[in-house]
């Protein structure tokens, strides 16, 4: 791969200049053509350096590989403080958790950043004591990098043990206390999720799962964070959080869900069906009204556009988005004001995020938080559905289904086997 060789020469010749030995924060950027068959999601998962962070936004136009952790923020909030004197397009990457007041966001080393048909490596310095110390620190952290080596295609392996939480008898019992709650109207709407380990006699390979799934699920977000060297979280969403350029804000609501079909006549009757049905219409609804009650204090009009149907490769969504302007560009406030949506936890939030505390059998963890990046100049983060935790031979997926009056506890289990087909079918879970 010349791209990445030559980038990497023009870094280190520039690592030569003298630096002072004061505190200091800079950046060097040198131009990536695009005329080779570079991956970054390979590139990054051949180093042997964490944290990894792959990001490829759902239109394809944007794509990410960071690595290596100059700083590291257990917040967004704290993130966003660090970089307020810094330049506006300096990006900090990572994930908020379901709770949004834990986070694991860093500021890489190094950034490997394609925006439409252009593409940099980017180079980070910073020290609080000596930059000439940390620019040493950077010669060394290239020298040890690894070639570029393609990822290996993901290895299909027989299922050992497979174990839902909660498995289906609890399911039930879970909906049923759900829905007995909804009718003592403490309760509009929770979502629960179902989260499923799968235990195989050999690791996977967490870039390779995130390859996969990349090559089929289209019109989705594409995220991967690597821990260490067993330790990962991925997913392919398609669901924006919220996208903020400058003091522009958009935001969407995701909620109400059908099978999808191979067949286009198929999956339009069954769009059409989605578009017209009560039930999933209601519950688009109360998402879409949640959000802007949330956002009308901090915010200029609120534009709601009209309802679409999402089709994906397993299932079908209904989604409005919704458009609006900040008062002020504070990522830190769009989090506060928008995680967890009513789409991942439930109406009113306060009341839905209590009753999933103290009944679903799982700690959701990164699941159903958020995935992306933040900078004063713009931020982008995905809400971190049909996602997967790999930590060596066990893979975690999850997946969860909006209860409301009328919900019936089977259709919601198929309904989250739906979703969660999106990975399982890459792993080709079949019991040994």
């Amino acid at each position: 791969m010349l791209s990445i060789s030559s980038a990497l020469g023009d870094l280190y010749r520039r690592l030569t200049e003298r630096f002072p030995r004061s505190p200091g924060f800079q950046f060097f950027d040198v131009p990536f053509p695009l005329n080779d068959a570079f991956d970054p999601l390979a590139w990054v998962a051949s180093q042997s350096v964490w944290p990894q962070f792959y990001w490829q936004q759902r239109s394809g136009d944007e794509e990410t590989a960071a690595l290596g952790a100059l700083c590291r923020f257990s917040s967004l909030p704290l993130a966003q403080q660090f970089l307020y004197p810094l330049p506006e397009d300096v990006r900090i990457w990572g994930l908020n958790a379901f709770d949004p007041s834990q986070g694991s966001l860093f500021l890489p080393r190094l950034e490997w950043r394609r925006e439409g048909g252009r593409a940099m490596l980017r180079l980070y310095l910073y020290s609080d004591t000596s930059l000439h110390d940390d620019a040493e620190r950077a010669v060394e952290f290239l020298q040890a990098l690894s070639p570029f080596t393609p990822l290996a295609i993901l290895k299909q392996q027989p299922c050992l043990v497979q174990r839902h939480y909660p498995e289906r008898d609890a399911w039930k019992s879970l909906i049923a206390q759900a829905l007995g709650t909804l009718e003592s109207a403490a309760l509009d709407k929770v979502v629960l999720a179902r989260a499923t380990d799968y235990c195989y006699a050999n690791a996977v390979d967490a870039a390779s799962l995130m390859a996969a799934s990349r090559r089929v699920n289209y019109h989705c977000f594409h995220f991967m964070m690597v821990f260490d060297a067993h330790n990962a979280f991925l997913g392919s969403p398609p669901e924006r959080l919220w996208r903020r350029r400058g003091n522009a804000l958009r935001t969407e609501a995701l909620a109400g869900t059908v099978a999808g079909h191979d067949d286009d006549l198929q999956a339009q009757r069954l769009g059409a069906w989605l578009m017209n049905d009560d039930k999933n219409q209601r519950e688009n609804m109360l998402v879409v009204e949640d959000i802007c009650q949330r956002l009308q204090q901090q915010t200029a009009a609120l534009d709601v556009l009209p309802p679409q149907i999402v089709r994906l490769r397993n299932v079908q969504h209904l989604r409005r988005c919704i458009w609006s302007d900040l008062q002020t560009p504070d990522d830190a406030l769009c989090l506060q004001l928008l995680q967890p949506t009513a789409a991942v936890a439930g109406l009113p939030r306060r009341a839905a995020w209590d009753f999933i505390q103290r009944h679903e059998p799982f700690a959701r963890e990164w699941y159903a938080g958020s995935a992306g990046y933040l900078s004063r100049q713009q931020s982008e983060f995905c809400v971190a559905l049909r996602s997967a935790k790999v930590s060596g031979s066990t893979v975690r997926l999850y997946a969860g289904a909006g209860i409301v009056p009328g919900s019936d506890a089977e259709q919601e289990w198929q309904e989250i086997d739906n979703k969660a087909a999106g990975l399982r079918s890459l792993l080709e879970l079949t019991h040994a």
